[in-house]
This record gives structure tokens, C-alpha cells and sequence, in this order.
């Protein structure tokens, strides 16, 4: 990425003048949060949307990044699991879940004299199904990445260069993408996909996805550590046979974003 890019956000940001941030703790809504702080100061507002899909351990990053940075925020609750038409897990679920939170953001801004909400959706984004990003854009949500051609792979450089500390933080999803569509999302399965996942990363794994089918529970670690989920096997079936998963399986083809999109 060349630094003309990166020059055009930053007039494009401070062109908006005051704009609200949809935050979700990941390094693409983070870098945008930074960038637009640095140069907007206080009419910058952050909102994080606490909702059942989101994991406790995001929430509580989203959060001390946020504080980090001394930007103001809020954090709101969002009950997407009273949205019938997202726990039926179609193929669109994510168009009802962006639908409704653009519409919270959008009143937040209002409420507070904000006419622009942006989020972090990058180019990279348009190469997997992401129905949400129709849903956001008909509710007329920003995004400034988009606009400048900007790619995950260019987010992650310019974070490390801004020296944004969690530039190579793993990428997290909702929680709802560990089932497969068809299945209703419920909060027990939830739980349960969040649960194993946090087992995985404290016994060291970084990128890591349990995927949901059923009592079988299919573990993505990345390629180069399958090896390693092999050799802790024992400890790993041993606990999310706890939390309540029957079977226990090691995908051999290794993490993919979006591996649920092919089932």
C-alpha cells in the first residue's frame, strides 16, 4: 500500500468533521478508531455494542483500547438474540444483526449531533459472504477503508507502523459463525462455542475457531500448529467434553475465515 492511501483517509476523516465509530475490538475498527482520534480528538465517540455474540474476552478488549486511547465511548447492550429472523441462522442472518445495529448506532449518533458513522469494513471484505455489509450500507454507515481501496493486509501494516499495539491481534467473528445455517443460534450454544475457544487459547492457541455440529465439536487451529493441538489432545477433549461436547475433532485443513460459508 502506497502512502497516498493512507493520506486520503485521513483527509476524508477530518472532513467529516465529528463522527461516531462502531468498535468492535478488532484491529480493522481499532486502526480506524486511532486514526480518526488522533486527528478529531473529542468529536471522535466510540460505541461498542455488547451483544450475545460477542465474546466476554473481546468485549473487555474492546474496552481497554478504548480507554487506552482516552476517546469517549458507550457501551450498549444489544439483544440480536431477540431477532427471530437471526437465530433462524439463514444464509443472511448477518443482514438482520448489521440491519438492527446500524440502526442503534445511527440514533446514538443523532442524539449526540454525529451525522457520520463509520465502521472498519475493508476491501478484503467484499472476497467472503458478508450480507451485513448491504444491510449497513443501506443504513448509510461509512466506510472510510473502502472508499481508499484499503485491504486487511495494508490495516495490519499501517497499524504496526502507527505502532498500534495490537496490529497482529488474531480476528475474531461473531459468535453465531460457529454454527452451521440452518441451526438456530441459542444463547447455550453460544456459550458453549465460547467456552471451548477460550480453553483452546489458554492453552496456547492464537487463531482458533470451534466449529459447531451438533455434539461434535471441529477444532481450526492455523496449519503450522495442528501438530501441537495433536499433542494436547488429551487436555483438550478432556475439557470440552465438560462444557458438553460428545466428539471431539481436529480439522486437518487448518483455521479458514469463513469455512462455515461452505457447509
Amino acid at each position: 500500500m502506497n502512502n497516498t492511501k493512507l493520506e486520503k483517509l485521513r483527509e476524508k476523516i477530518v472532513s467529516k468533521g465529528k463522527i461516531l465509530v462502531a468498535f468492535s475490538g478488532g484491529v480493522d475498527s481499532g486502526l480506524l478508531l486511532k486514526i480518526a482520534h488522533d486527528l478529531l480528538g473529542e468529536n471522535v465517540f466510540c460505541v461498542i455494542l455488547d451483544a450475545e455474540v460477542m465474546p466476554r474476552s473481546e468485549l473487555n478488549h474492546a474496552e481497554k483500547i478504548v480507554r487506552e486511547l482516552s476517546c469517549g465511548y458507550e457501551v450498549v447492550k444489544f439483544p440480536i438474540l431477540d431477532n427471530k429472523n437471526f437465530v433462524k441462522n439463514s444464509r443472511e442472518r448477518c443482514y438482520y444483526c448489521k440491519k438492527e445495529s446500524s440502526k442503534i448506532l445511527k440514533k446514538i449518533a443523532s442524539d449526540k449531533g454525529i451525522k457520520y458513522v463509520a465502521d472498519g469494513v475493508n476491501q478484503s471484505d467484499f472476497d467472503e459472504h458478508r450480507p451485513g455489509i448491504r444491510a449497513s450500507d443501506e443504513e448509510g454507515i461509512w466506510h472510510p477503508f473502502v472508499e481508499e481501496g484499503i485491504t486487511k493486509l495494508d490495516i495490519r501494516k499501517i497499524s504496526k507502523e502507527l505502532g498500534f499495539r495490537f496490529w497482529n491481534k488474531p480476528s475474531s467473528a461473531c459468535l453465531a459463525t460457529r454454527i452451521p445455517y440452518g441451526e438456530e443460534v441459542t444463547r447455550e450454544r453460544l456459550t458453549m462455542v465460547e467456552r471451548a475457544e477460550e480453553v483452546l487459547k489458554r492453552v496456547g492457541f492464537g487463531q482458533v475457531r470451534v466449529r459447531m455440529h451438533g455434539e461434535i465439536a471441529r477444532i481450526e487451529v492455523m496449519e503450522e500448529e495442528i501438530e501441537q493441538a495433536f499433542e494436547l489432545r488429551e487436555e483438550i477433549i478432556k475439557e470440552l467434553k465438560r462444557i458438553g461436547f460428545k466428539y471431539i475433532t481436529i480439522d486437518i485443513e487448518g483455521y479458514r475465515s469463513g469455512s462455515m460459508d461452505k457447509v
